[in-house]
């Protein structure tokens, strides 16, 4: 490749993605004299900066606007020095011990040390009122906002065990849950479903999907259009919010050529936030499967920097 065209930066450390994890792990590198590069993609703040109230994050017992928490991970992040740009990196080269990554507006990024947090993205159902309803009776996220449907009628749609999960937290909650499921057979393991079968607040509709969510113009979920797949009828069910629970892709296609990935995906770290690739960290949801909270993402972010400075000492 000629690299001639592009623009050359050097630095010391390179995060990819400004989310809580990434963030977090600029501050504490931007602390520490690493004078770290943030990537932002989109969304800016990432998957938080869709969420509306968040109830649950440490220091703000009054709760606080998931867009507004991003912006004061922003601003004390910067307040430390971490440099933040816009930008998308489209190819990255880990070949050598100088790690470049090459951005959508013709710059290469030439660096010691990468931290990996571009999080992992919610299966989406594909339906056009998802987008406009996210946050506003649609979530991907039952811990996030299952209590905020205090005595409400929900649906979660999915057969895995993180929907069996997800629908067992909501009835904490909500008056009834419905698990709506596309087919007879589960994924989700039988100790799981077990667990659903027996919970009296639960139901389950079967042969089913979700074909349309109303109603985008009042801003909420009214109700939902389901369709039997044995029979191809629609029917109209009244509910108060939607939580898809069909599985996570995480975001790492760019790194599949050098990055041991697990079966689904994700970074597979050892030693806190260690790769397989001397000097590439990840933290956050790219290789968190399990826990999925913007609390956990910010503890491997801070995690993910110290065991950065430390590989840095030592070079």
């Amino acid at each position: 490749m000629d690299n001639s065209k592009y623009k050359q930066i050097n630095k010391q450390l390179t995060i990819i993605g400004s989310g809580p994890a990434g963030l977090t792990a600029a501050l504490y590198a931007a602390r520490g004299n690493l004078n770290p590069l943030v990537i932002e993609g989109f969304p800016p703040g990432g998957q938080l900066t869709l969420t509306t109230d968040v109830e649950n994050f440490p220091g703000f017992p009054d709760g606080v606007m998931g867009p507004d928490l991003m912006n004061k991970f922003r601003e004390q992040s910067e307040k430390f020095g971490a440099e933040i740009i816009t930008g998308e990196v489209k190819k990255v080269d880990f070949s050598t011990k100088n790690l470049k990554l090459f951005l959508d507006n013709n710059t290469i990024i030439n660096s010691k040390s990468v931290i990996i947090s571009t999080g992992a993205s919610a299966k989406m159902l594909g339906l056009e009122e998802e987008s406009l309803l996210i946050g506003k009776g649609v979530s991907t996220c039952a811990t996030c906002d299952g209590f905020f449907f205090r005595d409400q009628n929900v649906i979660v749609v999915g057969g895995g065990d993180s929907a069996m999960e997800e629908a067992l937290f909501l009835t904490k909650f909500a008056k009834k849950v419905y698990i709506i499921h596309r087919r007879e057979e589960f994924r989700a393991s039988q100790i799981m479903l077990d667990r659903a079968k027996s919970n009296e607040k639960i139901e389950f509709i079967l042969n089913s999907e979700v074909i349309k969510i109303n109603n985008p113009n009042e801003n909420k979920v009214t109700d939902v259009i389901l369709k039997n797949n044995k029979t191809d009828k629609s029917s109209n069910m009244n509910i108060d919010a939607v939580f898809i629970a069909i599985g996570h892709i995480p975001n790492t296609s760019l790194f599949k050529n050098y990055l041991n990935l697990n079966e689904n995906g994700y970074i597979l770290t050892e030693e806190g936030t260690t790769t397989n690739i001397p000097g590439v960290f990840a933290c956050g949801d790219v290789q968190d499967w399990e826990y999925r909270q913007a609390i956990t993402a910010a503890g491997s972010g801070c995690m993910a920097a110290i065991d950065t400075e430390r590989y840095l000492a030592n070079l």
